[in-house]
């Protein structure tokens, strides 16, 4: 199929995928656009993790509420995208192929990685290669089925935002996670939030925003 070309308005798309198509959906920020493009990750496709998940979308908004346009699309054998799970792996491959088509569309802007639980670990794991202009991790799955020890910090801009109710990472995994790192993010704790951050969306909104606002780059 043809590469399509960045929406001038809030679209649903598909794009060519290392596995066949993938749905995306873009959604812009208006007329007064930072020149930063979002990619946020959703979570575990195999637990009903879609680019639909109320934190992903929440995520997305808070950027957009930035000035930043945003770009979030289902991972391989997920929603209308093609192909089936595949532990991280083809997953990470799925978002490289993301990334590319939105330099392609979008040359000179910056590129930032977001991701959720599932989407977090996919997001680091393509950090090295795609170079983020700022990366952030909601909920790393640190002591589920990934290793995390095998990934390589971001070298720019980190944040990562963590619920001390979760009850599917454990807080405290995270924490000691980040110790051993020797290029540490900024940890943005949320006092009584648990996984999905049930009636804490708002408070997340207002976390990511206060947490990047300073990364912001001025307008084009």
């Amino acid at each position: 199929m043809s590469v399509p070309a960045f929406p001038d308005a809030s679209a649903t798309l598909s794009l060519d995928g290392p596995a066949g198509l993938l749905e995306v959906a873009v959604d812009r920020a208006g007329d007064a656009a930072l020149p930063v493009v979002a990619i946020v990750c959703h979570p575990l496709p195999t637990e009903g993790g879609t680019m639909h998940n109320k934190v992903v979308t929440m995520t997305a908004r808070a950027f957009r509420e930035l000035g930043i346009d945003t770009v979030r699309f289902n991972f391989r054998g997920t929603g209308a995208s093609q192909g089936s799970f595949d532990q991280g792996d083809g997953e990470t491959d799925d978002l490289r192929a993301v990334a590319a088509w939105v330099r392609l569309q979008r040359p000179g802007m910056a590129l930032w990685l977001a991701g959720f639980s599932f989407g977090a670990y996919v997001s680091l794991r393509a950090a090295p290669s795609l170079h983020p202009g700022l990366m952030l991790s909601i909920a790393p799955p640190v002591g589920r089925s990934w290793d995390f020890s095998a990934l390589t910090p971001p070298t720019g801009p980190w944040v990562v935002i963590q619920g001390d109710a979760d009850e599917i990472v454990d807080a405290n995994a995270v924490r000691a996670w980040i110790d051993t790192l020797a290029i540490k993010p900024v940890l943005v704790p949320m006092p009584d939030a648990g996984h999905f951050f049930h009636r804490k969306l708002l408070d997340l909104r207002g976390a990511i925003k206060h947490a990047v606002r300073p990364y912001l780059p001025a307008a084009a």
